[in-house]
């Protein structure tokens, strides 16, 4: 029997890798997240702007379809895959950021807050008789070190970026913002580059133009939700989502 046997024998067990060196769990985890709703998050000098797809259903009250999540008041949160998985890993990131303003008497770094709750996602591929979180996440942020964004990875791993994107309509709007986008854009320009990164990734699956965008302004340093007014202006004004 060849060594490079089938991928259903390497599966059962997180602590398992094959023969070619993967842990086919982590991978299952990254394709749920590959096809939930978009997020995106982009920052500029003027602070930083996250964005969610929203698809409600009819009978669905709106205000408990979550994709973007308020860590603290200078940080903000994107998900996408498992609700129920990042749901845990959300009150993580709030019971550590309100730690370390006890323990310390400042606002948590962005980075701190991606790292920490990258620990726990990286934990629980380790073990045996566990899973790895079905969930990434985006995390932006206003802190002492300037405006930040990082993703995160189901295997636990993270990165800063200027700007990026995560979910099914991922490569639409990656390739929208390598177009797009520039470092000396303001707040005004960053917010709609993100509205239409994600009314065009809805429009290139056929689907209507609702989405969540938040900001957090540099000198403010606190997270602002837009209307959905102000996001249907924007969408007619960019002729996007038609």
């Amino acid at each position: 029997m060849s060594i490079f046997a089938a991928p259903g024998a390497y599966d059962r067990a997180i602590t398992v890798f094959s023969p070619d060196g993967r842990l086919f769990q982590v991978e299952y985890a990254m394709e749920l997240v590959n096809r939930g709703a978009t997020i995106l998050g982009i920052r500029c000098s003027e602070g930083v702007v996250i964005g969610a797809e929203e698809n409600v259903e009819p009978l669905e009250e709106e205000e408990y379809s979550w994709k973007i999540f308020k860590i603290d008041e200078h940080v903000a949160a994107a998900i996408v895959g498992l609700s129920s998985d990042a749901r845990i890993l959300i009150d993580q990131a709030r019971v550590y950021a309100q730690s370390n303003r006890l323990t310390y008497d400042e606002p948590v770094d962005v980075e701190v807050i991606t790292k920490r709750i990258c620990d726990i996602k990286q934990l629980y591929t380790q073990h045996a008789g566990v899973r790895p979180f079905g969930v990434s996440i985006i995390f932006a942020g206003v802190d002492k070190t300037g405006t930040r964004v990082f993703g995160t990875h189901p295997s636990g791993t993270y990165r800063g970026f200027k700007a990026t994107a995560q979910g099914a309509g991922r490569e639409t709007v990656v390739g929208i913002l390598r177009e797009e986008y520039k470092e000396n854009m303001n707040l005004e320009e960053t917010t709609k580059l993100a509205v239409k990164c994600l009314a065009k990734a809805l429009e290139a699956r056929q689907l209507p133009p609702r989405m969540k965008i938040t900001v957090i302004p540099s000198e403010t340093k606190k997270m602002e939700t837009m209307s959905d007014s102000k996001i249907e202006a924007y969408v007619k004004e960019l002729g996007a989502g038609k």
